[in-house]
């Protein structure tokens, strides 16, 4: 599949399709799996993974068999496709490249293309009561928009993705809400007040009913998801257990505790506000755009007694002159650079955070960097691993089982 497929976190540009042709035809060729599921579309800038790894968590709670789509993957391919928080197994994933590899190869189809249908082939043949799909970029020419579902969600909008999606807010406000479906109600994780109104008309020529999550009070739950942003996270979920109960499905409040607090051992979800060590706190996040960086380089200044280091790669397409004033002056930066193909030179980092006065040097491998910087730390230093979700994947091995 690596090998033979379009893949974008390689290539970039020439994989990325800008329309929704090779996936009607994938879900033509499969006798369109994507009808015999309900499901709930879960799109935004940050946060529609946390989201949609909460969603399946409360409704696995609440007795459920529900799949949940969502990517990239960190470690294996297979985090993509779950069922009731179980990956898609090997032999699964072998029979469905082996029975439609001809048919991928000779339509020119792209890796994200496939991995949709192969989602939802997989969750029409074991008959989930309801599947999360997680839009993968943007959300009208997405893959995923082939579904028609019994909700959809659109948690905020920042600027990222911009060759794709759009040069300003406006706009890829607009392509998000390309999901949003005739008669389908919507939940808008934020209030965005430059924005709102585009929501708002596009609900309203759809003839769908919306809701804005913040505007509702509610309790915040605990979550092992320890990121502070993550109480954003939470009330555009529980706005949308609500919608989903009004739709038939029966969520007890017990099943949103437990749900809500348990969201890695009921998924597997891996990488947000992470923490892989105590002494000293290495902690992870995946956030890659601006908008998400501000959240956590907020927290880690929470931290008002502690060095902190920072571990960071970038994808070629993230505008590093803004990126790099995020961070803060007086911490110690190691540039590194992951192995995917839209990875940005580390050395090429390094001088734009330079310019800045962030300052630091550049390292060629992530490993090494963790282990050198983990020996000349103090115990209650802080390393933090970020700025790419390839960067946080790399890692992994190191710290997990």
């Amino acid at each position: 599949m690596f090998n033979k497929l379009p893949m974008y976190q390689n290539i970039g540009d020439t994989a990325y399709k800008k329309d929704l042709s090779n996936i009607t035809l994938i879900c033509q060729h499969l006798n369109n799996p994507q009808n015999n599921f309900k499901s709930v579309h879960v799109g935004g800038t940050n946060g529609k993974g946390s989201c949609s790894h909460m969603l399946s968590s409360v409704l696995q709670e609440a007795g459920y068999k529900v799949g949940l789509y969502t990517s990239p993957h960190l470690v294996d391919f297979r985090e993509r496709v779950r069922i009731n928080g179980e990956m898609i197994s090997k032999e699964s994933v072998s029979e469905f490249m082996l029975n439609n590899i001809d048919f991928f190869e000779q339509s020119n189809v792209s890796f994200f293309e496939m991995t949709v249908g192969l989602a939802f082939n997989y969750f029409s043949n074991n008959k989930v009561d309801i599947a999360i799909i997680e839009v993968g970029m943007g959300g009208r020419l997405d893959s995923t928009n082939i579904i028609n579902p019994i909700l959809s969600v659109i948690t905020n909008i920042s600027i990222d993705h911009t060759k794709f999606l759009g040069s300003n807010i406006s706009q890829i406000a607009k392509e998000k809400a390309g999901i949003i479906k005739e008669n389908i109600p919507v939940v808008i994780g934020e209030t965005q007040e430059e924005i709102k109104d585009i929501f708002i008309k596009t609900a309203q020529e759809k003839n769908s009913e919306i809701s804005f999550a913040d505007n509702f009070k509610t309790n915040i739950y605990d979550c092992d998801l320890k990121g502070n942003y993550q109480k954003k996270n939470i009330k555009t979920v529980l706005k949308s257990v609500e919608l989903i109960n009004n739709i038939g499905f029966k969520i007890e409040n017990t099943h949103l505790k437990d749900g809500i607090c348990c969201v890695v051992k009921n998924t597997g979800f891996q990488g947000r506000w992470q923490i892989l060590q105590k002494e000293p706190m290495i902690v992870c996040d995946t956030a890659h755009n601006e908008a998400a960086l501000k959240e956590v380089i907020s927290q880690l200044k929470n931290f008002d007694n502690s060095n902190l280091h920072f571990i960071i790669g970038f994808s070629n397409d993230k505008n590093l002159e803004n990126i790099s004033t995020i961070f803060p002056s007086n911490s110690k930066y190691y540039f590194v650079q992951s192995k995917v193909g839209r990875a940005r030179n580390a050395k090429e980092v390094r001088d734009v955070f330079k310019s800045n006065n962030r300052n630091g040097d550049y390292f060629k491998s992530i490993k090494e960097t963790i282990n050198y910087v983990r020996e000349i730390c103090n115990k209650n230093d802080i390393i933090f691993i970020g700025g790419s979700t390839f960067v946080v994947s790399e890692i992994f091995d190191q710290f997990l089982d």
